[in-house]
């Protein structure tokens, strides 16, 4: 079974490029370090009939919008190695010197790790 990295977040409409450039620049380290998939979604529907809407959930201010994402992986050894080879990779580096100011606040993300329980 796949492991999975999920995260939610409120990004600031007016950065939302902005994020997708960073989130572009992400998925190419991840996928060159043995992620098995990578996505970034940003919502478009929160029209809901039942339960929480993303939005509300994330507590979204009217000016933000919400990133769903998420990376898999073989398995957790496989992203716990992952994440450790990006932490000292020169491209990180140099990315979180590029995003010293980051289009999104990092305290209001949301993240964890996740075991496939189904995989159809």
């Amino acid at each position: 079974m796949t492991y999975v990295d999920g995260f939610v977040l409120p990004v600031p409409k007016r950065n939302l490029k902005a994020y997708g450039r960073m989130a572009r620049a992400a998925s190419k380290l991840w996928k060159s370090h043995g992620a098995l998939d990578y996505h970034e979604c940003a919502l478009d529907d929160s029209r809901i009939p039942c339960g929480v809407a993303f939005g509300k959930g994330a507590k979204a201010k009217p000016t933000e919008t919400v990133v769903f994402a998420w990376i898999v992986y073989r398995s957790k050894a496989q992203r716990d190695a992952v994440n450790a080879k990006i932490m000292v990779d020169p491209r990180m580096q140099a990315m979180m010197k590029r995003w010293k100011k980051m289009p999104f606040d990092p305290n209001r993300m949301m993240y964890g790790g996740f075991k496939t329980i189904v995989k159809a």
